[in-house]
């Protein structure tokens, strides 16, 4: 794709969410005088700068950058929501006759409304999120090529998938008709590159990347470069296995993901609809002593942090599971009064939806044991590092997907591993999982390495 040039622009402008605050509170105003019984305004605000090189030449550049605006009114128990992304004119009170109108229009929702009041945020604390120098699209080209020069560098890596690095500023901002006032900003950069090794039907491809609030701690582009290319060799020469059961390893690259299953059905709004295989298992212990899943959308630095959530409700850290028992339901307000609870804080938000609950950052406490000890006393087993599809049933909690790794034999990981598929149920996963020791927070979901036992490894 031929690259688009881009014009960098001061990003101060950016960070003043002013206007983008008074346009909510007008639009909050407009739709009372128009008579809505209560209604709240959230105003989306995204830019980034993006590029990508392969073989040295810059394939891809782009620059995005919009503000978005969505109400949401309520009469009586009905609601409605309209957006714009028209921030030139003021259209507030056309844009709030029509969403009155929505709603008197619209069927009884006996469980809509705002967020109680005395539980919404009224001090903010300082989480870190914004970086105030976003790098120049010529900056972000010289990472990305140094990404790949580290890459194509390793020894046997036969050519570049693509590096590429990116920079950009999101956040929201709320309003509601009972008082709330709230907007917040974070800063995202990021670095990547894929690496490919081999030649002919024999080649492998692996990757690394790195994503930060802070440029400060993103990962060097000759590390990323590195690490991506010597992945790839380690996946050269892929074996194939008998289908058998045996104890399984996740690496941490992956082993979020059973944090996420875990998430998904704990999710207010699926356990509401009956949609949850955890649905009649709160208070039940899942997992191992010791266990605790936590999320926590006030962790500094954290690529999902924020001070309140998509209802203007404090944000607080949450004890999903503790000492292996399930303690909370994931829930935002309109899914805590349909199950007679009390919302956590974890309302998300669009400008053209109403809220719905939702995790932010998530992890899985470290157990004891390092990675090493954990398959220490393995003598047939399977590592882990990849995964394919999306085969995990939240209705049945049934688990069936495609990986690829590395055989464990006598303690050591040996030779490469693909086309098999790992199968078992959520279930027996959680309670069989030990972690070890080497949790670190990269991503959105994080997990230290995990071994699960008796899962069935399908091959040949």
């Amino acid at each position: 794709m031929k690259a688009v040039p881009i014009m960098h622009a001061p990003a101060s402008s950016l960070f003043d969410q002013t206007a983008l605050t008074d346009r909510a509170e007008r639009l909050v105003k407009a739709a009372l005088a128009r008579g809505a019984d209560a209604a709240d305004a959230v105003a989306l605000r995204g830019m980034s700068l993006a590029i990508e090189v392969r073989d040295g030449a810059v394939e891809e550049s782009e620059r995005a950058e919009g503000d978005d605006l969505g109400l949401r009114v309520l009469v009586g128990k009905r609601q409605a929501v309209v957006s714009t992304n028209d921030m030139a004119s003021d259209g507030s009170a056309a844009l709030a006759e029509r969403a009155v109108a929505m709603a008197r229009a619209a069927p009884e929702d006996k469980f809509a409304g705002l967020a109680d009041a005395a539980l919404l945020a009224h001090d903010f604390p300082d989480l870190d999120l914004i970086d105030p120098e976003l790098p120049t699209i010529t900056e972000l080209e010289a990472m990305a090529r140094a990404a790949e020069v580290a890459g194509l560098a390793v020894k046997g890596v036969a050519k570049s998938g693509g590096a590429s690095a990116s920079a950009g500023i999101g956040g929201m901002v709320l309003v509601t008709s009972h008082g709330f006032r709230g907007a917040y900003l974070g800063s995202r950069h990021g670095l990547s590159m894929t690496a490919i090794a081999g030649s002919g039907t024999g080649m492998e491809r692996d990757y690394d990347y790195s994503s930060v609030l802070h440029a400060a701690d993103l990962e060097s582009p000759e590390k990323i470069g590195r690490t991506a290319g010597e992945r790839a060799l380690e996946r050269l020469n892929p074996r194939k296995v008998s289908t058998r059961k045996v104890p399984v390893v996740f690496d941490r690259r992956v082993s979020g993901s059973l944090v996420s299953h875990l998430a998904s059905a704990a999710n207010g709004a699926s356990v509401a609809r009956k949609t949850s295989f955890l649905r009649d298992k709160m208070g039940e212990k899942l997992f191992a002593d010791g266990i605790r899943i936590i999320d926590d959308p006030l962790r500094k630095r954290g690529l999902r942090s924020h001070p309140f959530d998509g209802e203007g409700v404090a944000g607080r850290k949450l004890a999903l599971v503790d000492d292996g028992v399930l303690r909370s339901w994931i829930l935002d307000c309109a899914t805590a009064r349909e199950l007679g609870l009390a919302t956590t804080g974890h309302a998300q938000r669009g400008v053209s939806s109403v809220p719905s609950p939702g995790a932010s950052n998530l992890h899985l406490e470290a157990g004891r044991l390092s990675p090493e000890a954990l398959i220490a006393d393995i003598k047939d087993g399977f590592y882990v590092t990849d995964l394919i599809g999306m085969g995990a049933n939240m209705v049945t909690g049934d688990y069936s997907r495609g990986a690829s790794g590395f055989w464990i034999e006598n303690g050591k990981r040996t030779f490469a591993v693909s086309e098999v598929t790992i199968a078992g149920h959520l279930l027996d996963i959680f309670r069989t999982l030990t972690p070890a020791n080497d949790l670190e927070f990269r991503y959105g979901t994080n997990a230290p390495t995990v071994r699960l036992e008796g899962l069935t490894v399908a091959g040949q």
